[in-house]
């Protein structure tokens, strides 16, 4: 089932995320529909916030960046096979120098700005099955992982931002917030809720 993506400003993207146990109602289908609404916005990553539930679950799949024809083969193969969940995830290492990328998210439709990030990230999170794996990713994989766990944390790409760049962004976030903006997929905007 596709759920609706929250919009910008609405508060549950401002909450950290609560650890969730093997119990959590449901988590098998919410999986499932958090997948099917990401493939269905294009996107490569998706957090539980975005789907209105603070709990610390998100999941990745960098499978479109691996047409990136600027990328080696091997790039493009690393990307093409790896999709993720992600459950209490905790980043233990950022490391390297920091590059930028230009960043964009499914809560912030058609603002794409470039971010600062470090390229080489350890990571200890829990898989569907609740196995716990400790990682070291790097390049575009570490990218993508760093942008939904800062969701988890309640930190949105746009908060990396110069005071400068959030300024020039200002009126595009404030129309997305009021739902003043066409996109292709099913989203949930903070104007609405209060019209109910």
């Amino acid at each position: 089932m596709i759920l609706p993506i929250i919009a910008y400003g609405d508060p549950v993207l401002r909450k950290e995320g609560e650890a969730i146990a093997k119990d959590y109602p449901n988590l098998n289908e919410l999986i499932a529909n958090m997948f099917e609404t990401m493939y269905d916005a294009y996107g490569v990553g998706l957090a539980a916030p975005q789907v209105g539930l603070a709990i610390r679950l998100f999941l990745v799949d960098t499978s479109p960046f691996s047409e990136d024809e600027d990328l080696t083969k091997e790039e493009q193969a690393q990307l093409k096979d790896f999709k993720r969940t992600f459950i209490n995830a905790e980043i233990l290492e950022e490391t390297g120098d920091e590059w930028a990328f230009n960043e964009g998210c499914l809560s912030i439709p058609e603002v794409r700005e470039d971010v600062f990030r470090k390229p080489r990230i350890k990571i200890q999170y829990q898989d569907e099955d609740f196995n716990t794996h400790v990682e070291e990713f790097d390049g575009l994989i570490a990218r993508v992982i760093q942008h939904e766990y800062d969701h988890i944390d309640g930190i949105l790409f746009t908060d990396k931002l110069s005071t400068l760049k959030k300024r020039l962004i200002k009126s595009r976030l404030n129309n997305i917030s009021k739902g003043n903006i066409s996109v292709d997929y099913k989203m949930r905007f903070p104007a609405m809720k209060k019209k109910r």
